[in-house]
C-alpha cells in the first residue's frame, strides 16, 4: 500500500516526491485503521498530499470491491468531501487533484447553477472528491436536502485550516461548528482527517475533542516541527505610515521575486497599492470588498508573476498557495503571533530563501480594539434576539436589527453560533428560536477575551524581543522543538536597515497628505422600521435626500487616520479646529469645487451640527468655513433630542432613535427657505451616516433647496 501511495504522490507533485513519516502515518490510519486524525503542521508539509493520497486509495478499493448500495461498516462509497474556507483554496485544490488523476468538483456560492448536475456525477461515482465551504453547511436546502445523503455515502470527510472549529483560534468561523452535525450523522467506520498550521495546544486539544467518535475514542494528533527553514524573519521599527512606505518605496525591488504586502484594513490597502503604482511598481489590491473577479484576477496575475506584489488584507490568507513567493511584509501588525505565523507562511515553500519582514505602526492596537468589539454579545442582548424569535414566522437578520442594538456582522455571528447551539434553526426567510434549553457560557467567554488580550501583548513583544524570532513564534504555538533559527535579524545580521531616501519620504508624506474622500448619500431606508413604530420604509424621497458630501479622510487611513482620531476618537477633547486640518478641509473644498467630480451648484450658506460631545470643534469649524468661503453661517443646530444612551449598534437603530430627534430653529429655517443653492453641513465625524442623512432630511423640510455634507472624519 505504501508503494501505492508513493506513486500518487509522484503523479501529484513529481517524480522526486517522497512521503514523509507523518504523512504515511496519517494516509495508513485513514485508509487501514478508518480513525480520525487530527495534523498540525507547518504550511508547505503537504497536508493536502495526505488527503488527495488517502482518497486515491480508498477510491481504488472502492473500484476493486465494486462497493454499491447501502453503507456497510469496511465499504467507501462515495466521495472525500472537503471543508474548505475559500473559493481560492477550492480552484487550488482542484487543480492539484487532477494532477493525481482524481476528478474533483466544488459546491458553492459561485456555481449554483451547476449542483444538480454535481449531484448526479456523485450518485454515478463519478466524483471523488466534493469540495464545500463552511458556510454551505448551514445553507438550509443544502443543510436539510443534501447534507444527510452525502454523510451518509461520505468515503473521508476532510477539515481543512481546523483551527477554524475552535473558537480559542485566531480565525474562528462559527459555521464550521456545523460539523458536529456532520460528524454526528457519519456512519461508522468513516475516516476523518483534520488539518491546520495554526494551532496551540489549547485548540489542538479542542479540535481532537470535536473530532473523537461518539463512542469515546480518541483521534491521532500528529503535530511535527512548526520550523520554517526557508524564512528570514525580521522587524522594522520606522516612525510613522509615511516612512513605511517610503521604505516599501526604495526597497521592493530588492526583496526576491514576487511577493504579499499585509496590511490590517481595507483603506490601507488601497492607499499603499495606489501609493507603490505610483512609483512604478506592478502591483495589485486584494481585500474582502473586491469583486470576485478581481481577486481572481490578482491572484492569477501573482501566480504567473506578473506583478511584484498583492497589497491585501486578511482576505488573502489560508489557503492561497504559490510555492516560490519570495516575500511577505506587513504595513502593521495583526492581533495574535498565531494569526501572523499563518499569513507569513504563504512565503517560501519551494524557494531556498524568503524574506519576512514585520513594520508595526502606533495605530495597530486601535485596529485590534476594533475587531475585538466584535466579539460575542452580553447576555441581555442574546437573550433579546431569542426573545425576538419566539414567534410563527421567521425573521431575517434585516428584520431584527430594529429590535436589537447590534450590527449587522457581529449580528450575524452571534446567530450562527446559537444556530450551532440549537437555540436558534434557520430557515428560508430567516431565523426562528427552537425553544430548545440555552445557557450564556459567560465563563468561557471571558477566557476567550482575555486569551485575545494575551496574544495581543504577545504580538508587541515579538516586535520587541530580543531573542529569536522564529523561535518566538514557535513557542507561542507551543513547538516542543522550537529553538533558534539562525537566520533572523536577531540571528543573524539584519539583511534591511531602516534607512529611507529623502525623495521616497516626501512622496509618501505627499500623497499620505492629500485630503478628501467621499460620502455617498443614503438612498433606502433600513428594514423593518414600521414594525417598531417608525414610519419610514422603502425609498428615501429625493426631496429629502443629501447630495454626496466629503470628508478630510478615514480614520483608518494611513495618512489622515491618526491625526483624525486625535480630534474625534473617543478620548479626544473637545477642542477649537486646529490650523492644519483647516487647511485641509480648504483642499477637500477647492477639490470639491474644481476636481473630477465637482458639486453640482455651489453651496450659498454654512450651517453645523449640533453636538454635545465636541460642539467647540465642529462650531469653529463651520466658522471657519464660512469665512474662507465667504459664506453666511447660519448657526449650529441643536443637539438631538433623543433618549439618554441612545442606541448605536446598526441602521435600523440609530435611525429608530433619531428619525425625530432633530429640530430646525426657526430662524434658521426662515434663512433656508431664502436661499438659492445647497448649503454646507459641517460635523466632525461620520459613523453610520445616519446623523448626517437625518439632519440632511431635516434642514431639506425646513427649506433648503440642497445639502452638501462636509465631515472632518468618515468611520471605517
Amino acid at each position: 500500500m505504501r508503494e501505492r501511495a508513493e506513486a500518487v504522490l509522484r503523479r501529484l507533485a513529481g517524480d522526486h516526491a517522497r512521503l514523509r513519516e507523518d504523512q504515511w502515518r496519517a494516509i495508513e490510519a485513514l485508509v487501514v485503521d478508518r480513525r480520525r486524525v487530527l495534523c498540525v503542521q507547518r504550511t508547505g508539509w503537504g497536508k493536502s498530499a495526505v488527503y488527495f493520497v488517502a482518497t486515491a486509495l480508498l477510491r481504488e478499493r472502492d473500484r476493486a470491491t465494486g462497493a454499491v448500495g447501502p453503507r456497510v461498516p469496511g465499504d467507501v462509497v462515495g466521495p472525500t468531501v472537503i471543508v474548505s474556507p475559500l473559493l481560492a483554496l477550492m480552484r487550488n485544490q482542484v487543480e492539484a487533484a487532477a494532477r493525481a488523476g482524481i476528478r474533483a468538483r466544488t459546491i458553492n456560492s459561485a456555481n449554483l447553477d451547476e449542483w444538480g448536475e454535481i449531484t448526479t456525477e456523485i450518485h454515478a461515482g463519478a466524483v471523488d472528491v466534493l469540495l464545500i465551504s463552511p458556510e454551505r453547511l448551514n445553507n438550509p436546502d443544502f443543510r436539510d436536502g443534501v447534507l444527510p445523503k452525502l454523510a451518509a455515502t461520505t468515503g473521508l470527510l476532510v477539515v481543512d485550516e481546523a483551527h477554524c472549529v475552535s473558537d480559542w483560534g485566531h480565525d474562528f468561523r462559527p459555521d464550521y461548528r456545523r460539523l458536529r452535525t456532520f460528524l454526528g450523522d457519519l456512519p461508522p467506520g468513516t475516516p476523518v482527517l483534520a488539518t491546520t498550521a495554526t494551532a496551540n495546544a489549547r485548540v489542538t486539544t479542542d479540535v481532537a475533542e470535536q473530532l473523537s467518535t461518539g463512542d469515546g475514542s480518541d483521534a491521532l494528533v500528529l503535530r511535527g516541527t512548526l520550523d520554517r527553514e526557508s524564512l528570514r524573519l525580521g522587524v522594522l521599527d520606522l516612525p510613522d505610515p509615511a516612512h513605511r512606505l517610503a521604505w516599501l518605496a526604495d526597497h521592493l525591488d530588492r526583496l526576491p521575486g514576487s511577493g504579499i504586502v499585509y496590511t490590517l484594513t481595507v483603506a490601507a490597502a488601497g492607499e499603499a497599492a495606489e501609493f507603490l503604482r505610483s512609483r512604478g511598481y506592478p502591483v495589485a489590491s486584494y481585500t474582502g470588498q473586491s469583486d470576485d473577479a478581481d481577486r481572481r484576477a490578482a491572484e492569477q496575475d501573482l501566480l504567473d508573476n506578473k506583478i511584484k506584489a498583492l497589497i491585501a488584507t486578511s482576505a488573502l490568507g489560508m489557503g492561497f498557495d504559490k510555492p516560490d513567493l519570495g516575500f511577505v511584509v506587513h504595513l502593521g501588525a495583526p492581533p495574535s503571533p498565531i494569526a501572523y505565523y499563518q499569513q507569513v507562511g504563504r512565503a517560501g515553500r519551494a524557494v531556498e530563501h524568503a524574506e519576512v519582514l514585520l513594520l508595526p505602526g502606533a495605530e495597530d492596537a486601535a485596529i485590534w480594539r476594533y475587531f475585538a468589539s466584535l466579539a460575542f454579545p452580553p447576555e441581555e442582548q442574546v437573550r433579546a434576539v431569542l426573545a425576538a424569535l419566539h414567534t410563527d414566522r421567521p425573521l431575517s437578520t434585516q428584520a431584527l436589527e430594529p429590535l436589537v442594538d447590534l450590527r449587522r456582522a457581529r449580528l450575524e455571528l452571534m446567530l450562527k453560533v446559537l444556530d450551532v447551539d440549537g437555540a436558534v434553526r434557520r430557515v428560508r426567510g430567516g431565523w426562528l428560536a427552537t425553544g430548545e434549553p440555552w445557557v450564556y457560557d459567560e465563563a468561557r467567554l471571558r477566557r476567550v477575551a482575555a486569551a485575545r488580550t494575551a496574544e495581543q501583548q504577545a504580538m508587541r513583544e515579538y516586535a520587541t524581543t530580543p531573542g529569536c524570532r522564529m523561535r518566538y513564534l514557535r513557542e507561542c504555538l507551543d513547538d516542543s522543538e522550537a529553538a533558534d533559527c539562525g537566520r533572523c535579524d536577531r540571528c543573524a545580521d539584519p539583511l534591511f536597515g531602516t534607512e529611507v531616501s529623502p525623495a521616497a519620504l516626501s512622496a509618501a508624506q505627499t500623497f499620505l497628505g492629500r485630503p478628501g474622500v467621499e460620502v455617498p448619500p443614503k438612498k433606502l431606508w433600513p428594514t423593518g422600521l414600521d414594525a417598531v413604530g417608525v414610519p419610514l420604509k422603502g425609498r428615501i424621497a429625493p426631496a429629502e435626500q443629501a447630495l454626496a458630501g466629503r470628508a478630510v479622510g478615514r480614520l483608518s487611513d494611513l495618512g489622515w487616520g491618526g491625526r483624525l482620531r486625535e480630534l474625534v476618537g473617543p478620548e479626544a477633547a473637545d477642542v477649537p479646529v486646529p490650523d492644519d486640518v483647516t487647511s485641509a478641509v480648504v483642499e477637500v473644498l477647492k477639490a470639491w469645487a474644481h476636481g473630477d467630480d465637482p458639486w453640482p451648484r455651489r453651496p450659498v450658506a454654512v450651517v453645523a451640527a449640533g453636538s454635545r460631545s465636541r460642539a467647540r470643534l465642529v462650531g469653529s469649524l463651520a466658522e471657519r468655513v464660512a469665512t474662507v468661503g465667504r459664506l453666511p453661517l447660519l448657526g449650529q443646530l441643536p443637539p438631538a433630542v433623543s433618549p439618554a444612551g441612545a442606541a448605536r449598534g446598526n441602521s435600523a437603530q440609530r435611525v429608530r432613535a433619531l428619525h425625530d430627534a432633530f429640530t430646525v430653529p426657526d430662524d434658521v429655517a426662515a434663512a433656508l427657505a431664502a436661499l438659492d443653492g445647497p448649503v454646507l453641513l459641517i460635523d466632525d465625524l461620520i459613523d453610520s451616516g445616519w446623523t448626517m442623512t437625518l439632519l440632511a432630511r431635516a434642514l431639506r423640510r425646513a427649506g433648503a433647496p440642497d445639502v452638501l455634507p462636509l465631515a472632518l472624519a468618515v468611520a471605517g
